[in-house]
């Protein structure tokens, strides 16, 4: 039995955020947020679907946000993966947030920097390979790696430390957002290695063959 993945970024969409929602994705059992995407968006699309979410904040998302009975903590209502690895449905996952630095906010980061958070992940990737044989299924940042959907402007530079990550422990996917796709023939996945990155703005769906059918 296949486990359907349903990523999303940068864009709050109709399709989503409507009654319909269940109908229309109604087999999806895991949500990948890629950050840049308010909290009660989240919120919504996670309890219409019942289905688990992981996410990592993007550059333009904020820590407190407005809604309409007054400011509240930012929540996402799943597991913030940022500088962290977690287990589902047999997938090891790991995530790191944010962009490059180019002005005053949060969840912007030099290149060092993106290095440091990818270095803090390894001695789980280590840990992961003693247990389950392997470093890692699923990447998630909210910026894409370098070379790979990224642009010149330093805002969508893509990151060294994630082509890194990906040349040294392999895993199967890495979902991203931070770059707008505006057109139908724009190129959402790239293999690169044994890895397909997934530009996940707007959304995506994707299936991937679980290992084993018990969460942990």
């Amino acid at each position: 039995m296949s486990l359907k993945i349903l990523s999303l970024s940068d864009v709050v969409l109709d399709v989503l955020f409507n009654p319909q929602v269940r109908e229309r994705f109604r087999d999806v059992q895991l949500i990948i947020s890629c950050g840049d995407l308010p909290g009660y968006y989240l919120e919504y699309v996670v309890n219409s679907l019942d289905a688990w979410l992981y996410f990592v904040r993007g550059n333009h998302d904020v820590i407190v946000e407005e809604t309409e009975s007054g400011s509240r903590q930012a929540s996402f209502g799943g597991v913030n993966l940022h500088r962290r690895t977690n287990r589902f449905d047999a997938l090891l996952l790991a995530g790191v947030e944010g962009s490059l630095r180019y002005r005053e906010g949060p969840f912007q980061y030099s290149q060092s920097e993106m290095w440091g958070h990818v270095f803090s992940l390894i001695p789980s990737f280590l840990l992961n390979r003693v247990r389950y044989g392997r470093f890692l299924d699923v990447f998630i940042t909210h910026a894409p790696p370098m070379g790979i959907h990224d642009q010149t402007d330093l805002p969508h530079r893509g990151i060294a430390a994630f082509r890194w990550l990906l040349q040294v422990f392999k895993p199967t996917y890495h979902f991203h957002g931070h770059v707008h796709l505006y057109r139908p023939d724009s190129e959402r996945v790239t293999r690169f290695g044994e890895t397909r990155v997934v530009n996940t703005y707007g959304f995506a769906e994707t299936v991937i063959p679980p290992r084993s059918a018990t969460n942990q």
